[in-house]
């Protein structure tokens, strides 16, 4: 069974479904939802717009955001699902330490499929050239972190019952 205040970060690269997973998942649980891409600030978005890259010098303030929320959370002794790419082990730790009640959900696919997915994908900031990028900072969580990680190239009914079912719910 999860933890009663069990906090959910669904990461993985730009394209992987985040949004689309954690926004069903959050329905799903009856759990709050907040996208984490809304709480870039506007440099980091001008900048990928821009077809750039974004470094650890950007991520720690969008991050730092990030915790904020999952800390309001916590206290309120709320359950949550946030997304957020936490593409390093330093990212994840940072968003752990002091939070026992997160949890990291791990979107996993191959290049391939995602790069048909973000060629498909309209209005968002992130273009799809940055992709190689993202997979590039990309730290594969490990076993010890106790991640949950689902296969992305199934229905999303299938990922939330995997989703589920790890977290001991039906």
């Amino acid at each position: 069974m999860a933890e009663p205040r069990t906090i959910l970060v669904v990461m993985g690269v730009s394209g992987s479904g985040k949004t689309t997973i954690a926004t069903a998942l959050a329905q799903h649980l009856g759990w709050p939802f907040k996208d984490g891409d809304e709480l870039h600030p506007a440099a980091n978005i001008a900048k990928m717009r821009s077809g750039h890259a974004l470094d650890d010098q950007d991520r720690w303030p969008w991050l730092a955001r990030i915790a904020d929320w999952i800390d309001a959370w916590q206290a309120a002794g709320s359950c949550g699902v946030i997304t957020c790419s936490a593409l390093k082990r330093s990212y994840r730790e940072f968003l752990t330490k002091g939070r026992p009640a997160v949890r990291f959900v791990y979107l996993h696919g191959d290049v391939s499929l995602i790069a048909t997915r973000l060629a498909a994908r309209n209005g968002h900031f992130m273009p799809s050239d940055l992709l190689a990028s993202q997979f590039a900072a990309l730290e594969e969580p490990g076993p010890e972190e106790h991640t949950i990680r689902v296969e992305i190239d199934q229905p999303v009914s299938e990922i939330l019952a995997t989703i589920a079912s790890a977290l001991g719910q039906s």
